[in-house]
């Protein structure tokens, strides 16, 4: 592949495996397309696919992927921790290797237009996609979820982008748009009062104050027993993982609670994990060529 584009869509269903593999079949055994890599959750009830590929058939492949979510996906059924609004919750599009910013843009545009057209679902772009300030956030686009989209899409300023002009009845309300490389982390606590989570999680996420590159919410983990403060990382290099890491369990230990794990979702960028293996390991004067596959 020459032109390498990368997709992490994410569609809300996360418990029933033989619906996720139908979904993810869409991106298997299609030229100039690889699946990297795909994972469920049952508590957030969500599957995040990570696929690259060449532009053209990455947008066949989306497409034909977002028909079999609104075919297979009842959201007046969903229920789950993580926030959502749509069968297909969200679609960004990463630049990878000689594509810009502005193809992936054209990208997830050509995307929306088709989808909408073919299976009736109304899409909000976002991100650096975004045709107005108040819809660059994704939290701020999803607010209301699922249930509450069909009234907020009344208002003038939430009219979507491409589409109909409410909610489509099953499958809900997409957001789709290119974004740079971010990090989904997640860090684990040995408590099951979601309250303690939440709090850590409005002192590390931007809007709350924190950090300038981090998105957060607290998320309970009912299977474990415990809660999760569930985070992206839109720009690892400003908001490094360490740093976000070392700040939750300083926040934690104010409730004497300690941090029990942590986890990344989908895939990571190698230098987000050698920044902060330089950080706790102290070594010095590190290289990127230091790394053994990337010599190979």
């Amino acid at each position: 592949m020459n032109r390498i584009v990368e997709c992490v869509p994410n569609f809300s269903e996360g418990r029933d495996l033989y619906k996720v593999e139908q979904i993810v079949q869409c991106f298997r055994a299609k030229e100039n397309i690889k699946l990297l890599d795909y994972s469920t959750d049952k508590d957030h009830n969500r599957c995040v696919v990570t696929v690259v590929g060449e532009p053209e058939e990455l947008k066949n492949a989306m497409v034909e992927a977002i028909g079999k979510a609104v075919e297979l996906i009842d959201m007046t059924k969903h229920e789950g921790q993580h926030p959502r609004m749509g069968a297909v919750d969200v679609v960004p599009f990463i630049p990878i290797k000689n594509v810009t910013v502005e193809e992936a843009d054209k990208l997830a545009k050509d995307v929306a237009k088709e989808a909408s057209e073919k299976f009736g679902v109304p899409f909000f772009l976002y991100e650096k996609s975004a045709t107005a300030k108040h819809r660059e956030n994704l939290a701020t686009i999803r607010k209301g979820q699922f249930e509450g989209m069909a009234e907020k899409m009344k208002e003038s300023k939430w009219v979507p982008d491409f589409g109909p002009k409410t909610i489509h009845p099953t499958a809900g309300v997409t957001a789709i748009g290119a974004r740079m490389p971010l990090v989904a982390f997640n860090i684990n606590l040995a408590t099951n009062d979601l309250s303690i989570a939440d709090k850590i999680a409005r002192q590390v996420r931007h809007i709350g104050g924190g950090f300038r590159f981090v998105k957060a919410m607290g998320v309970e983990l009912e299977e474990r027993g415990i809660v999760q403060v569930s985070m992206n990382l839109t720009d690892y290099t400003k908001s490094a993982v360490y740093r976000v890491f070392e700040t939750v369990k300083m926040e934690a230990q104010r409730y004497g609670v300690n941090v029990v794990g942590s986890e990344v979702i989908g895939l990571v960028p190698m230098q987000a994990l050698i920044n902060s293996a330089e950080y706790y390991l102290r070594i010095e004067n590190f290289s990127m060529d230091q790394v053994l596959e990337t010599r190979l």
